[in-house]
C-alpha cells in the first residue's frame, strides 16, 4: 500500500484505534473485518494495488449488506440476540456510507431516465435500471431502484 491512504481508509484506521482504546468490541471487530476486506481487494489479482475511495465504499456497502442479510436470517430463525449484534454492526457500517436517496428522489431520477430514453414497456427495464443506477451511484441500492422502476413501467 502506498503512503497515499484514501480518506475513508484513514478514517477507518483512526476509528479502529479509538474503538480499541474504548474497548468497543463491536466497532473493533467490524472495522477489522472491513480492513481485512480492503486487504483482500488490494491483493486480488496478480499485482497488489491501492484501492480508491469508490472501491472502499463498495466494499463497505457489501459488508453492510452481509450484516443486514445475516440479521434478517437470524431474526427468521429466532436468534434475536445474534440479529441484534448484526444490526449493530450494520448501523456502524452505514455511518461510513453516503446518505441514501429517498424513494421520492429515486423516483424522480427514474422518471427523468424513462423520459430521456423514451421507454414505453417493461422490455426496456434493463436500460432504465442501468441508467438510473449510474446516476444514483452509491446512494441507492439495486433492490429499491428495481421496485421503483418496475412500478413506473407497469401499466
Amino acid at each position: 500500500m502506498s503512503d497515499e491512504t484514501s480518506g475513508l481508509q484513514a478514517r477507518i484506521d483512526a476509528d479502529l484505534k479509538q474503538a480499541m482504546r474504548d474497548r468497543d468490541e463491536t466497532a473493533k471487530l467490524t472495522l477489522r473485518a472491513v480492513k481485512t476486506a480492503f486487504m483482500q481487494a488490494r491483493t486480488s489479482g496478480n499485482v497488489a494495488h491501492d484501492i480508491s475511495d469508490a472501491d472502499a465504499l463498495e466494499i463497505i456497502r457489501r459488508e453492510a449488506k452481509r450484516r443486514r442479510d445475516a440479521a434478517d436470517e437470524f431474526q427468521r430463525v429466532g436468534a434475536a440476540d445474534r440479529a441484534e449484534a448484526e444490526l449493530a454492526e450494520y448501523a456502524l457500517l452505514q455511518s461510513y456510507l453516503p446518505q441514501p436517496l429517498s424513494g421520492t428522489e429515486i423516483e424522480a431520477i427514474a422518471r427523468e431516465v424513462i423520459a430521456e430514453l423514451n421507454v414505453t414497456s417493461m422490455k426496456q427495464m434493463g436500460q432504465v435500471m442501468q441508467a438510473v443506477l449510474a446516476r444514483t451511484g452509491a446512494r441507492a441500492d439495486g433492490k429499491s431502484v428495481n421496485q421503483i422502476v418496475r412500478q413506473l413501467l407497469t401499466p
